[in-house]
């Protein structure tokens, strides 16, 4: 007779960085307990990263609500289930309310550590934390090759950012692409595919104005994450803010390089072999003038252009024959 796996509820982030920066842990736990049965709950909008997951059963939105009714929801949905184990990345006292074998839960030690390093703590993985991937099925690869067919390498750009101090200017953003894919330049020939949410889309007319519409893919708003995620696999360069999609990129093995400001790379770098960080002044300066990191300054003016060309020249040096 055949036993079924264990029944494991995986609470994850609501943003996309921390979301794909603690992926790693479902691989592992997917990989380490054959037939788990695992129901995922998190943002919705990132939750969609875990569909092609083995042995998923259920994914539960969390949208927030007033008073944490979100917290309230999830344990309605979860509290009929005698959970194996319960692993909560988001530190909070719902796996202390639901009936489990083995509680595994983010706490206050890893907050000067790198998130992904952070993460593995949270199932004693600090030293060999998990490297952040989704599991992609056939379907969603075969999505991914239909947005990307095609001849000639692929840059892909993220320009955009959820705040404006985070965001390098578009205008640099469209002369490094025309630079980089140029005829003479390291990505001659090749294709420009700009990335973010349908409300990125203005920033993404800004830098499309460089080349011609048959040299790019607009993919603002859709396709879905997972697919977006297959599509990176794809891409020879990824150059982007400190974003849910510069980690997303770093996850699926492109080369990364990402532009930081007013964010600390120590923590928040995408993660990879061959992943990168460019910056132009310290992170403690950003925190001196904006303690609150919040103002509505274009920090990343700083950040010139040809310092960026300079690391993503050589990150395409360092990766050359890669994979990707």
């Amino acid at each position: 007779m055949t036993h079924p796996g264990p029944q494991i509820l995986f609470i994850t982030a609501t943003r996309i960085g921390d979301v794909v920066l603690g992926s790693g842990l479902v691989r592992r736990l997917v990989e380490t307990q054959p037939g788990a049965r695992i129901t995922i709950a998190g943002g919705r909008l990132p939750l969609r990263l875990f569909a092609d997951t083995p042995g998923l059963e259920r994914l539960l939105p969390m949208v927030k609500t007033r008073r944490g009714g979100h917290w309230i929801e999830l344990w309605r949905q979860t509290r009929s289930t005698r959970w194996d184990q319960v692993v909560d990345l988001r530190g909070s006292a719902i796996a202390h309310l639901l009936r489990a074998r083995q509680r595994r839960i983010l706490d206050r030690r890893g907050r000067d550590l790198h998130r992904v390093q952070a993460y593995g703590q949270v199932l004693g993985l600090t030293e060999t934390p998990p490297a952040p991937s989704f599991f992609v099925s056939p379907q969603t690869e075969a999505a991914a090759r239909g947005w990307t067919a095609g001849e000639g390498p692929i840059l892909a750009m993220a320009p955009a950012a959820n705040w404006i101090g985070k965001t390098w200017p578009a205008d640099r953003f469209a002369a490094l692409a025309a630079d980089l894919l140029e005829a003479g330049g390291p990505l001659a020939g090749g294709r420009l595919l700009l990335l973010g949410g349908a409300e990125d889309a203005a920033t993404a007319d800004q830098v499309a104005a460089a080349l011609p519409v048959d040299r790019l893919i607009r993919a603002m708003g859709e396709p879905d994450l997972l697919t977006t995620y297959a599509m990176l696999r794809a891409a020879r360069l990824f150059i982007g803010n400190d974003s849910g999609m510069m980690h997303l990129a770093a996850a699926a093995g492109a080369p990364t390089l990402g532009l930081f400001g007013p964010t600390d790379d120590r923590l928040y770098a995408p993660w990879g072999p061959h992943a990168a960080v460019v910056r132009e002044t310290p992170f403690a300066t950003f925190k001196a003038g904006d303690p609150d990191l919040n103002l509505p300054e274009p920090h990343m003016d700083s950040l010139g252009l040809e310092r960026v060309r300079e690391a993503a020249l050589q990150l395409l040096e360092q990766t050359q024959g890669s994979p990707t």
